[in-house]
């Protein structure tokens, strides 16, 4: 936009600044923060306790128990959001005996080289590949439909899930959910590309969750235990889920590259790695790391909800426009 300016020759009477895009109050609100929607009975420490029970009831109703770790990616379905990428790196978690973790995952960011071109050729695959024989309807996905945040935290507290009971430590269990189903920038070759792959993963195919478009997205969060934005492209600009995640308390597993790098700090608030195939098996790391890391995960989690409270909520966006 500077550039086309300059070659316009309009002169600008300001000089130009960046404002961030905000968690709105709605989400700020079941997250926990002071917001407008405040009142007496529904203080934000109160709504703090009423989002355990909304996680509690969106877990169970998605089958899930203590020992499962839900990763979610929520945007719509095609190779820019990089959703293939994400399903290869599960299955090499969940596949591969203990890929690096601990400190090894901390130089995850090496590999760089040639990342941008094995990116687009991937696109390309996805986008233009033969259509195949496969049913894309919902009926064949397991769908998870949001659940009503009214109802939910309202629920008692005698229906939340017990804590997953052992003799003995365990090692979590890897869950994916993905969405938008439905949603109108889906790409359909994508998609059944994505299919085809689960199909010859059994394993991994029983651990996917679908959930169709929707804007009502506080139960996925408060489901969560990590947030992936997997985007593909230089031109992914400020991913406002990103920060959704994080005032939800979700570590984020995100791209290096584009505006995922300028809100996720790594091994602080999430961890990055490298855009297409050489991304893969960081990010497959970077999974197994959190599986076997809960006290990472929280902490990050931790971090980024300070952040969010610090930078992200809609009165800073406001103060940004009124500078």
């Amino acid at each position: 936009w500077l550039t086309w300016c300059q070659e316009e020759n309009i002169k600008l009477r300001s000089q130009p600044a960046l404002v961030p895009l905000a968690v709105n109050d709605e989400l700020a609100f079941v997250a926990g923060f002071p917001c407008s929607l405040n009142t007496p009975s529904a203080s934000s420490v109160k709504m703090l306790e009423k989002r355990q029970l909304l996680r509690d009831a969106a877990r169970k109703e998605m089958g899930l128990t203590e020992n499962d770790m839900l990763v979610i990616s929520l945007s719509s379905i095609n190779a820019g959001k990089g959703q293939l990428f994400l399903l290869e790196s599960a299955d090499l978690a969940m596949n591969e005996d203990p890929l690096q973790t601990g400190s090894e995952v901390k130089k995850s960011l090496d590999i760089r080289q040639d990342q941008s071109s094995l990116s687009v050729k991937h696109h390309l695959r996805g986008l233009h590949q033969k259509s195949r024989n496969l049913d894309v309807s919902s009926t064949n996905l397991r769908l998870f439909t949001s659940v009503n945040t009214t109802n939910a935290v309202s629920i008692n507290g005698t229906h939340r899930r017990k804590m997953y009971d052992s003799k003995g430590a365990q090692e979590q269990a890897l869950k994916i959910l993905i969405g938008s189903v439905g949603s109108k920038s889906n790409k359909i070759p994508y998609v059944k590309e994505i299919l085809s792959f689960l199909s010859q993963h059994a394993k991994l195919s029983e651990s996917v969750l679908w959930t169709p478009a929707t804007t009502r997205v506080a139960s996925l969060y408060s489901a969560a235990d990590v947030y992936v934005m997997n985007s593909q492209g230089l031109g992914e600009t400020f991913g406002r889920v990103t920060v959704e995640a994080m005032a939800f308390g979700l570590p984020v597993l995100g791209t290096d590259g584009g505006g995922t790098k300028e809100i996720v700090e790594h091994n602080v608030t999430g961890l990055l790695h490298p855009m297409g195939h050489p991304g893969t098996r960081v990010l497959a790391e970077n999974l197994r790391f959190l599986l076997k890391n809960p006290n990472a995960r929280k902490q990050m989690g931790m971090e980024g909800r300070k952040m969010v409270e610090r930078k992200y909520l809609k009165r800073h966006m406001y103060k940004r426009f009124v500078e």
